[in-house]
């Protein structure tokens, strides 16, 4: 079975789970996995597409306007892939979808009239990764790493945030890899926030740098930390213990786990380290795939962990934090974000297999 044919059967499978005629998928993120990686956006920001999937028992649609036509056709060759086109006038953009839906009983991955909404199972679906997906998404972390690497190259001191951001957004660009997180922290502001958007602060010592990559649909991240001169010996603690933190989750990402199970792994280190109200100001990270979370780890959550999947995990005390892109695999998992620029801690966690590489502050 090809990958489109192994998701085609299990978006089938869920019209008859719940006795549906069709299935609606408008998310960017749903359209690129059930198309293997092709692009529906044309405002990068946008959580739903300038085109939407429809999937009955008999057939596979693909509504849009005649402006995405021709480059979902031609470039993406969707029609290829066996989708049949629907086609509106761009000054009546849903005037096919809404006559394709009429009278049927409908599934849909947002919020849409009529429709039971299935987003969270779709988002499941999404998170359970594939040979093709796997091996795009090991290039992916490659990319990744390597415009973080190049940006930790060109970095100066004196430069502004906005100057970081957008040398993170070229080495990414010109990878071929879309910056649809791209965030800069530089001195005081990576102690203040934990989304630190860009702004014109210019950097003194110290930057943390947070990329969220997306390539053919997937989406990779990574944190990495420059200091100018030798780092503090608070903030090397912080850094530290994030680091210890960050591969208290990483080994304990092993299948047949669950996200609440490894998130009360963290919780326990971050209290063993001395920061036990930490987790509290930022979410921990979970499972990734087609969204730089398909599914936030929460105390309670019960989604299992399997072999094949990737997580993304980022624990962070005021002024540090760790983010890699793992690969979770039957014996081992595997870092697809490695950056051999930066120092590494190999940090053993009792009671699990192996070690886990943890990157550090850079010193320039």
């Amino acid at each position: 079975m090809t990958e489109l044919e192994a998701k085609l059967t299990a978006l089938r499978l869920l019209l008859d789970q719940y006795y549906t005629d069709a299935l609606l998928l408008r998310r960017v993120s749903s359209f690129a996995w059930a198309t293997c990686g092709a692009a529906a956006y044309v405002n990068t920001a946008a959580t739903e597409g300038a085109a939407a999937l429809v999937i009955t028992r008999e057939k596979c649609y693909l509504a849009t306007n005649a402006i995405e036509a021709p480059r979902l056709r031609d470039e993406e060759r969707l029609a290829e892939q066996g989708w049949e086109f629907v086609i509106s006038p761009w000054e009546t953009p849903q005037q096919g979808l809404n006559d394709l839906l009429a009278g049927r009983s409908l599934l849909s991955d947002v919020p849409f009239p009529g429709a039971q909404e299935v987003g969270a199972v779709i988002a499941r679906l999404r998170a359970h990764l594939g040979p093709e997906e796997v091996g795009r998404f090991r290039e992916l972390g490659s990319l990744c790493a390597e415009a973080m690497s190049a940006v930790a190259q060109g970095i100066r001191p004196g430069m502004s945030e906005y100057h970081l951001a957008a040398l993170l957004g070229f080495e990414s660009q010109q990878r071929g890899v879309q910056p649809i997180v791209n965030l800069v922290a530089t001195d005081e502001r990576a102690y203040q926030y934990r989304h630190p958007l860009p702004t014109g602060k210019e950097l003194d010592k110290y930057a943390m740098l947070v990329l969220c990559g997306r390539r053919q649909g997937l989406v990779c991240s990574i944190t990495r930390l420059v200091h100018f001169g030798a780092v503090p010996s608070d903030l090397r603690q912080r850094i530290a213990a994030t680091a210890q933190v960050n591969a208290t989750l990483v080994a304990h990402s092993r299948p047949g786990r669950n996200l609440g199970e490894v998130f009360s792994h963290g919780q326990q280190a971050y209290a063993r380290l001395g920061f036990a109200e930490e987790w509290r100001r930022h979410h921990q990270g979970g499972t990734a795939g087609y969204e730089p979370r398909e599914q936030l780890a929460t105390p309670s959550s019960t989604e299992v962990i399997a072999a094949g999947q990737a997580l993304a995990w980022n624990p962070s005390i005021a002024g540090a934090k760790t983010e890699d892109t793992v690969l979770v695999g039957m014996q081992s998992n595997e870092i697809l974000t490695p950056t051999p620029l930066w120092p590494l801690e190999k940090i053993e966690i009792p009671g699990q297999p192996g070690e886990v590489h943890c990157a550090l502050a850079l010193e320039l």
